[in-house]
């Protein structure tokens, strides 16, 4: 049964239940997850726990008063019609265009990431960038054939990623029962976790450097509610898909990276890769480690599909607005707006001369961090809008269905929280030099916004980020 009408002209309808709850499954595990917590484990040690479950928890909220919001008022489907209705139409331009910077940077991270992937194998720098460059060209030519496809690939990526996180636990916790000895001699053993160093070995300054990469191991979880609340019954789905992402924030990554140390201590994870295949080659099953290699190469290409997909969504549904040019706006015959992707594909290939100058981890890290503030900025929205609405419908959130906990002080709360996000960037100076750049963003945008806003269609029909892949369900 069709959810919702297909427009002949429009965006094609083309992805099935099936596709649509591996995608939201398998988009809580991303590169910053596979590819950066090499980065945090070595700067924080067991205490990357605690970072990730303290993200996890205030993320948390702030997807409880996106859900409240959703629920308050079914016409919205995302954060952007909620912002605008809420806050005006500036926050609809504002997080529309920095939404789709979110996923171009996101796109950028997935490069420098396939890119070291590959050099695991080949061994050879330039020709490790050209193999992601080819990869990212591939993802482009796919995604201008059907969005059928699109939901296929994804939907294989995201299984391989699931079943690659519990094959890993599940061998950790094995090598745990039978005491697994490394041939350097370490023991599996739960007490890695606090036996070299204890659980802050680098003390407080390495906890707190750790929340910059885990951060970006979050983004785009708001898709998980966005997306469910597009289905039948958002009633129903929007709840349990929120109310899911603590159990995935404990299993797929606090379980899981614990899992990792306690089987190769913290302090043998190799920063400069991931240490979800340094486990498998630290206990010498090179086979297993060149598998996990593999899983984590798709797991950053859909995460880079994914990105491509919804740039230039997000381009087709502003220029519906009339906030972006109107030729993003044009579909070619198989419904894919062709002009986003080329130009989303273009941006998010300009990664390849960030690793002309810089290592593999030093442009990995400058590109989630810039990710992360803009991330940081639609979270913020979210939560202003949510603060709004509790002033101006008292009674709305009296009678909802699903409250946000705290609604009086947890947004405060999760607002200085991101506040200590960005006073943790500064202290180191690639952070710090990633966060400066970041006001230029938005003056582009003021700027853009004070001489287009007359241009704006509220009214129109559009694609929001929210919709991204929701727009597109049909129930098979």
């Amino acid at each position: 049964m069709t959810q919702t009408t297909e427009h002949s002209e429009g965006l094609q309808r083309s992805l099935s239940n099936r596709h649509i709850q591996l995608i939201v499954i398998g988009g809580a595990i991303g590169t910053g997850l596979f590819m950066g917590s090499g980065k945090t484990v070595h700067v924080a040690g067991p205490s990357l726990l605690l970072v990730y479950t303290i993200i996890g928890v205030m993320l948390f909220f702030v997807m409880r008063a996106m859900g409240e919001l959703l629920l308050h008022n079914l016409d919205y489907k995302s954060f952007q019609d909620f912002s605008t209705d809420m806050l005006g139409p500036w926050a609809g331009f504002f997080s529309g265009w920095t939404y789709w910077m979110c996923w171009v940077v996101t796109g950028m991270a997935d490069v420098v990431a396939i890119s070291g992937y590959w050099d695991y194998w080949v061994h050879d720098m330039p020709l490790s960038v050209a193999l992601a460059a080819a990869v990212m060209l591939a993802l482009l030519g796919l995604n201008l054939l059907t969005v059928r496809l699109f939901g296929e690939l994804e939907f294989w990526f995201a299984l391989i990623k699931v079943i690659a996180i519990v094959v890993l636990i599940l061998a950790a916790g094995f090598m745990l029962v039978t005491r697994f000895t490394s041939p350097g001699g370490q023991v599996a053993q739960l007490s890695n976790l606090w036996s070299h160093g204890g659980f802050f070995p680098t003390g407080l300054k390495g906890f707190l450097a750790a929340f910059q990469i885990a951060v970006f191991a979050f983004v785009g979880i708001e898709l998980v509610g966005t997306t469910s609340a597009e289905t039948k019954d958002p009633v129903k789905t929007l709840p349990k898909a929120i109310n899911s992402i603590p159990v995935r924030v404990v299993v797929f990554y606090v379980l899981a990276l614990a899992a990792i140390m306690c089987v190769t201590p913290w302090d043998e994870v190799d920063p400069t890769m991931s240490p979800f295949v340094n486990l498998f080659g630290l206990v010498g099953l090179a086979a297993a480690a060149s598998v996990m290699n593999f899983v984590v190469l798709t797991s950053a290409s859909s995460s880079c599909n994914s990105g491509i997909y919804s740039t230039s969504r997000m381009l087709y549904g502003l220029a519906q607005r009339g906030m972006s040019p109107k030729r993003f706006g044009k579909l070619s015959g198989n419904g894919v707006p062709v002009a986003g992707l080329v130009v989303s594909v273009t941006l998010i290939l300009t990664a390849i001369l960030l690793m002309l100058n810089d290592s593999i981890m030093g442009a990995f890290t400058i590109v989630t961090t810039i990710s992360a503030v803009l991330f940081i900025f639609v979270w913020t929205l979210i939560l202003l809008s949510y603060m709004t609405y509790l002033k101006r419908y008292p009674e709305a959130h009296a009678n909802s269905v699903f409250k946000m906990p705290g609604a009086r002080f947890m947004p405060q709360v999760v607002l200085v929280f991101f506040v200590f996000i960005l006073a943790v960037l500064t202290q180191e100076k690639d952070t710090l030099q990633a966060l400066l750049v970041t006001p230029v963003w938005f003056m582009v945008l003021g700027v853009a916004w004070f001489f287009g806003r007359k241009h704006v269609a509220p009214d129109a029909d559009e694609v929001t980020p929210g919709t991204l892949y929701a727009e597109i369900i049909h129930d098979s």
